[in-house]
């Protein structure tokens, strides 16, 4: 009666060793996979980590170096560009006036050969802002004058300032004709439908 007894609890003690023993196999097999699935694991995030040194930050490095190398040539382009501004500056230096200064000026006679009313009274206005005297005003209907002309009496001071008068006026100059050859001394104006008066310039 004893024996059987002994054996009733050896066998609970056999049948926990079991479940150990099958508990050690599970977690063996369980650290062989996760030892070998660790290993494959490995390799993508050494790919990673080899992949994460971004060598496009250095490429954008030179980019910038680019563009401030860009930079300095657009300034050094611009300097021809002032260069030429010079030449039109001396280009308006050439046309002097062909007024001589040192001239007395003669007394002007103004005639009006045109259609315009008054044309000899405002030539005559702007006679005398150019420092003549007018001496007088009239029309003159003896014949038809092409354009507006100063007339002068050769060999006598009237000539420089009647060439002079007529560079202020923008009109031609030329000697007495027959026409006015009589006439009293001084200067002869005789305007006509082209009268263009002063050079804005004077």
């Amino acid at each position: 009666m004893t024996s059987p007894e002994s054996a009733s609890p050896s066998r609970p003690a056999k049948a926990a060793g079991f479940a150990l023993l099958g508990v050690a196999a599970v977690a063996l097999v369980i650290g062989v996979i996760s030892l070998f699935g660790g290993g494959s694991d490995t390799p993508p995030s050494a790919e990673g980590s080899s992949s994460a040194p971004p060598p496009a930050t250095t490429s954008a490095a030179p980019a910038s170096s680019t563009e401030s190398s860009a930079a300095p040539t657009t300034p050094s382009s611009a300097p021809p560009v002032t260069t030429t501004a010079p030449p039109t500056t001396s280009a308006a230096v050439p046309p002097p006036p062909v007024t001589q200064p040192g001239v007395a000026k003669e007394p002007v006679r103004v005639y009006n050969n045109s259609t315009i009313t008054g044309l000899a009274s405002k030539a005559s206005d702007e006679v005398r802002a150019n420092g003549w005297t007018v001496a007088g005003t009239g029309n003159y209907s003896q014949g038809t004058i092409p354009t507006t002309t100063v007339y002068f009496r050769p060999g006598t001071a009237e000539e420089a300032s009647a060439k002079e008068l007529a560079a202020v006026l923008r009109a031609r100059v030329e000697p007495r004709f027959d026409g006015i050859e009589s006439s009293a001394p001084g200067i002869i104006l005789i305007v006509t439908n082209d009268y263009q008066g002063a050079s804005k310039s004077k």
